[in-house]
């Protein structure tokens, strides 16, 4: 069994991103990851501010033709 997890949030926008990533990480045991994908412009200064604010290590970053990947460690 993964502790790893992924999530979606293509097509929506701010702040549902960054809620659906705090609920699905609310869930996970610590040491876990988890790769969201989004598309929300807002996604680029939302995901990292969430991240610094709830203590969630942002392990990386990219943006692919408009589409950002986010990984997001849970400490």
């Amino acid at each position: 069994m993964t502790n790893d997890d992924t999530l979606d949030t293509r097509g929506l926008l701010c702040p549902l991103p960054v809620l659906k990533a705090a609920k699905r990480l609310r869930a996970l045991p610590s040491g876990a990851t988890l790769t969201m994908t989004a598309d929300d412009p807002a996604a680029v200064i939302d995901v990292p501010h969430f991240c610094t604010e709830q203590g969630y290590d942002l392990v990386s970053s990219e943006d692919t033709d408009g589409v950002q990947t986010y990984l997001i460690r849970k400490p």
